[in-house]
């Protein structure tokens, strides 16, 4: 079942990893990262979270007008996402999608006042509200598309651009070259940053439509 939940804002009692006092739960969570990775391999495109160095080059990529949103699908264990709130997007401005319910409660209790939701981001149209469809600046994908056979490719870039659409998406990978076959999807690809010490080493790519 997909839900959404919503929690509240930081408090001073509240630490800022969304837990409260010497019971802080880290960010990055490892160990986590690294079972769910165990468990599924094509859900993951890593053994390991993105690197500071990573996450940093990406929010430099990210556009958004003060009244549009940032979609992050595959949040992991939301390292990103923790440098977008660093960076001063508001929480509520904050769309997470995540797969693994695991996951997707780990985020709860670490992003406060982020929305996430609990769910597959190629239904991305019906797990958004209304609200926020076609004021989104920047989706930002870390689901590992090029282990994805080019259908189900297919299938993602389609539930991006129907959520924003003309815009777009960002897209970090390990791949040295393209790992989407943009002939194939009508796409234009621009690797916005490298960057060589994150583990592995990682480029963020601009999609956009080749037409």
């Amino acid at each position: 079942m997909t839900h959404v939940t919503k929690t509240g804002a930081l408090t001073p009692e509240r630490g800022a990893q969304g837990s409260v006092g010497d019971a802080a739960e880290p960010v990055s969570n490892p160990w986590m990262f690294f079972r769910r990775w165990i468990a599924n391999p094509l859900q993951m495109g890593s053994i390991v979270p993105s690197s500071p160095m990573l996450c940093g080059r990406v929010v430099a990529q990210t556009r958004r007008a003060p009244d549009e949103a940032v979609v992050e699908l595959g949040a992991g264990t939301g390292v990103i996402s923790r440098a977008l709130l660093d960076s001063g997007l508001p929480p509520e401005k904050l769309w997470v999608v995540e797969i693994v319910p695991a996951m997707a409660a780990h985020l709860r209790r670490v992003l406060p006042g982020v929305n996430v939701i609990e769910g597959d981001a190629r239904l991305l149209a019906e797990l958004l509200p209304a609200s926020v469809l076609g004021k989104i600046g920047t989706v930002i994908c870390g689901i590992p598309l090029v282990l994805l056979p080019v259908p189900e490719q297919r299938r993602f870039i389609d539930a991006i651009q129907a959520v924003a659409p003309g815009r777009g998406f960002l897209h970090y990978s390990y791949c040295v070259t393209s790992p989407l076959p943009t002939g194939k999807h009508g796409l234009a690809a621009k690797r916005e940053a490298w960057t060589p010490l994150n583990f592995p080493p990682a480029s963020v790519w601009r999609y956009t439509s080749a037409a």
